[in-house]
């Protein structure tokens, strides 16, 4: 009796053991299986992503932390793809090849659309004024005029002045705001003035660059189609040719509508006024100093 209490009383200690033993078998983690394993080997080849391949190098390597998300810290092994690190490279190799082609074509259009079409345009539009204004070349060096029997002759006024020469301001027209007719006879001229001829019908002295009727010198010479100063500059030349020059010029321009006769007419004086008016100049409606220079005349 005693024996079959002492191997039942064993009997009950070794299934106490066994049970015991295989409930400390269930509890350690290293004798159980992992069963989401075979599903993380699957996932990597249902989807492409890096993460997935990722997870399970985590966990094999820290078996004793656990994991919540593999997700997570699978993230930072995506800098390290040597095709992400090409990629890269590459777009940066074709935006410096882009920089390096963009600019030599920038540059030289803009220098050379600039330099060709601007300052040629320029430089040969200043040309042409100063070829009109400087280089005119006289045309009527022999000329010598006539009467005119449709342009009428002014008479002897010694209280004549010339109209509206109290209003141009300037050295230039000293000498038409100065002008007083003056009567003497040929021995008082030919004393007093060394440069005396007969032009047009008419006998004129030179004084500092201009001519004036030189009145009582021929009283059968006495024509004189405008009383007052004719300008022609520091040398004595007949006015006649610089008065036919004028004509010619302003003929050009459209002007003067008349004859080219060398003589200061009503329609010559008026082609001047208009002429003058047009530049900013005193409407003289004669030959002076600043309306031979703005014609190129000198």
């Amino acid at each position: 009796m005693k024996k079959i209490v002492v191997l039942s009383i064993g009997l009950a200690f070794a299934l106490a053991a066994v049970a015991q033993a295989k409930q400390a078998e269930g509890e350690n983690p290293k004798n159980k299986k992992s069963k989401p394993a075979p599903q993380q080997q699957v996932a990597p080849k249902q989807h492409m992503a890096p993460q997935q391949h990722m997870a399970p190098k985590q966990q094999s390597m820290s078996k004793h932390q656990p994991v919540s998300n593999p997700q997570v810290q699978a993230m930072p092994k995506q800098h390290h793809n040597p095709n992400l690190q090409t990629e890269a490279r590459v777009h940066h190799n074709n935006v410096q090849k882009q920089q390096l082609n963009q600019v030599p074509v920038v540059k030289p259009n803009k220098h050379a659309v600039v330099q060709q079409n601007t300052t040629p345009a320029v430089q040969s539009n200043n040309v042409r004024v100063n070829r009109t204004v400087q280089n005119y070349q006289p045309r009527h060096q022999n000329f010598h005029a006539r009467v005119n029997p449709a342009v009428t002759s002014a008479q002897f006024n010694q209280n004549y002045r010339i109209r509206n020469a109290q209003n141009w301001s300037g050295a230039h027209y000293n000498a038409f705001r100065t002008y007083q007719p003056q009567w003497h006879d040929r021995s008082w001229w030919s004393s007093h003035h060394s440069h005396i001829t007969l032009i047009g019908g008419g006998w004129y002295y030179w004084n500092s660059g201009y001519w004036y009727p030189a009145w009582g010198y021929d009283t059968s010479a006495a024509y004189y189609p405008y009383d007052g100063p004719i300008y022609v500059g520091s040398h004595p030349r007949p006015f006649d040719q610089v008065v036919a020059d004028v004509q010619s010029i302003l003929q050009e321009q459209g002007y003067y509508r008349g004859e080219v006769d060398g003589l200061v007419g009503p329609l010559t004086q008026e082609a001047l006024a208009a002429y003058q008016s047009s530049q900013g100049l005193p409407p003289t409606a004669s030959i002076d100093q600043p309306t031979l220079e703005s014609l190129g005349i000198s």
